[in-house]
C-alpha cells in the first residue's frame, strides 16, 4: 500500500450477493477487488498486491482453508479474515492454525468488520516494519544471533551471505570461541535449505569408533553393541546442512570416508553394504593449521583441498575491539534477564578496562566473564569492582606487555582510567629499575623502541 492510497482489499465467496453487498459495503474507504472463489483469488494476487483478504470458508473447488494456508505466510503476506456461516470454537482455532488473522461468522456485522480490517492493516504495517527493523540491525550489527558491527565482522558478514546460496563446501577457522557454529548455522539460513536439517557433529567429542557411526550410521550387528540399526547424521542432514566442528580432530581412516562421501554423494552403514545417497551442504570449522597437518602427514592433502572450497576466517575478538561495547550490553541483558537480576548497564571505567583484555577465549570468554559479573553484582551498575580478579590481574598485564612481573601486577585502581593505569605501571618499572630503561622495559614485557614512545606519549622523558 503506498501513501496516500486506501488499503487494498480482497473478498472471496462463492455468493454474489454476499460479495456484492460487502463490495458496496467497503467501497468507501477500500479498494475493493471480488473473486467467486479460492482458485480466482490466488490469481489475482499473481497479478496484484493485497493488503487484506476477507474470505469465506466452505467454498468449491478449494476451502478457505486450504487457501489461508498457501497465502497466509510471511512479513509480506496479507492478512486473512475467513467468515462462515458454520460458526464454531473448533472452526475459529482451526482458521487461527493455519494463519487466518480473524473469524467472522455470518451474518456479518459490517462494524466489526471494518474494525477487524483495519486492526490487520496495522498489525500488518507493525509487522512488516518490525522485519524491517530486524533486517537493518542484521546489516549493520549482525546477523541470527551474531553481533558485530566492526569493519572485520562486516567483511565476514559479507562473505557469508554471498556464499549461503552456493551448494560448495565451506571450512570455517579461526580460534576457539569465535563463534564458528552460530557462523555455521547463519550460512544454513540464510541458504535454501533452511527449512531442512541443520545437523552437528563434534569430531573431538567422539572417539574413531564412535564417530564413524554416528557420520554414516550403523547396522544390526555391526559390532557388538549394535543391538538396532542406527541412523547416522549424513542421513539425518540429508536435503539440508551437516556441520562438522573440529574436523582437524577425526582419525586417518574416517578422513578416507569422508572424502568418498563428499566426491561420490553416497556411502554405507557401518555394517552394511547398501549404497546410500545423500544430499547435504557440507560445512566444517577447526581452530587448527590443517596445511601444517597436510604437510605433517595427519591430515589428507585431497581432503583438505575438497572441504576448503570457500575459507571464512573468523577474527579473533581482540581485532574487533570496538564490537566490545556491543557484546557486553547484549550478554549483560541475556544474563540479567535468565538470572533475574535488575542489572541496567556498566560503567564508562569498567567498559574501558573490558576493552583492554585481549580474550584469548574470545566470545566464549567474554561471555562468561559478563554472566559472572551479573551474578555477582553489588548494585544495578556494573563498575570495575565487578571484573573478576582473574581478568583484572590478566588486564594489568595486558597493559604494559605480556610478561610483566608479579611487582607490577597489582590490582588497578578502580576509579582510574586505563592510561593512568598504564602511566602508573610505567613509573613503578622505571623507579624499580633506578632509571635504567632498558631495565624497565624487560620489567614490563615490551621492547625498548615502545617504552621510549610511551614516555614521550606521557611526558615522562625526564625520569
Amino acid at each position: 500500500m503506498s501513501a496516500g492510497s486506501k488499503p487494498r482489499v480482497l473478498v472471496i465467496d462463492d455468493e454474489r450477493r454476499t460479495r456484492e453487498g460487502l463490495e458496496k459495503a467497503l467501497r468507501p474507504k477500500y479498494d475493493v477487488l471480488l473473486a467467486e472463489d479460492a482458485v480466482r483469488g490466488l490469481e489475482i494476487l499473481g497479478e496484484t498486491t493485497v493488503d487484506v483478504i476477507v474470505t469465506d470458508l466452505r467454498m468449491p473447488k478449494m476451502d478457505g482453508m486450504a487457501f489461508t494456508r498457501e497465502v497466509a505466510a510471511g512479513a509480506n503476506g496479507p492478512i486473512v479474515i475467513m467468515l462462515t456461516a458454520f460458526g464454531s470454537v473448533q472452526t475459529a482455532i482451526d482458521a487461527m492454525k493455519v494463519g487466518a488473522y480473524d473469524y467472522l461468522t455470518k451474518p456479518i456485522n459490517l462494524d466489526n468488520l471494518e474494525m477487524v480490517i483495519d486492526r490487520g492493516i496495522e498489525s500488518r504495517r507493525l509487522r512488516r516494519e518490525n522485519e524491517r527493523l530486524r533486517l537493518e540491525l542484521d546489516r549493520r550489527h549482525g546477523f541470527d544471533g551474531i553481533i558485530g558491527n566492526s569493519k572485520a565482522m562486516q567483511d565476514v558478514f559479507d562473505t557469508v551471505r554471498q556464499v549461503a546460496e552456493a551448494r560448495s563446501t565451506v571450512l570455517l577457522t579461526g580460534e576457539s570461541g569465535t563463534g564458528k557454529e552460530l557462523f555455521a548455522k547463519a550460512i544454513h539460513q540464510l541458504s535454501a535449505r533452511r527449512n531442512k536439517p541443520f545437523v552437528v557433529v563434534h569430531c573431538a567429542a567422539l572417539n574413531e569408533n564412535l564417530l564413524e557411526s554416528e557420520l554414516f550410521g550403523h547396522e544390526k550387528g555391526a559390532f557388538t553393541s549394535a543391538h538396532e540399526r542406527n541412523i547416522g547424521r549424513f542421513e539425518k542432514a540429508d536435503g539440508g546442512t551437516l556441520f562438522l566442528d573440529e574436523i582437524g580432530e577425526i582419525d586417518a581412516a574416517t578422513q578416507v570416508k569422508l572424502l568418498r562421501v563428499l566426491e561420490t554423494r553416497t556411502f554405507e552403514r557401518v555394517g552394511g553394504s547398501k549404497q546410500i545417497e545423500t544430499d547435504i551442504r557440507l560445512i566444517t570449522a577447526t581452530n587448527r593449521d590443517l596445511k601444517a597437518m597436510v604437510a605433517a602427514g595427519t591430515f589428507r592433502e585431497d581432503l583438505y583441498f575438497r572441504i576448503n572450497v570457500i575459507n571464512v576466517v573468523l577474527p579473533p575478538l581482540r581485532e574487533r575491539i570496538e564490537d566490545i561495547p556491543l557484546l557486553l550490553n547484549h550478554f549483560r541483558s541475556v544474563g540479567a534477564r535468565e538470572n533475574g537480576k535488575e542489572v541496567e548497564g556498566f560503567t564508562s571505567e569498567a567498559v574501558k578496562m573490558l576493552c583492554v583484555h585481549r580474550w584469548p577465549g574470545n566470545i566464549r570468554e567474554l561471555r562468561n566473564c559478563v554472566e559472572r559479573m551479573v551474578v555477582m553484582a553489588r548494585g544495578p551498575t556494573l563498575t570495575v569492582k565487578d571484573v573478576p580478579t582473574d581478568i583484572r590481574n590478566a588486564i594489568g598485564d595486558d597493559l604494559v606487555g605480556k610478561t610483566a612481573t608479579p611487582t607490577l601486577a597489582d590490582e588497578p585502581a578502580p576509579n582510574l582510567d586505563m592510561d593512568a593505569q598504564e602511566r602508573n605501571l610505567i613509573v613503578k618499572a622505571l623507579r624499580e629499575a633506578d632509571g635504567n630503561r632498558t631495565r624497565a622495559a624487560e620489567l614490563l614485557g615490551i621492547s625498548r623502541r615502545t617504552l621510549h614512545r610511551k614516555l614521550h606519549t606521557y611526558q615522562l622523558e625526564d625520569m
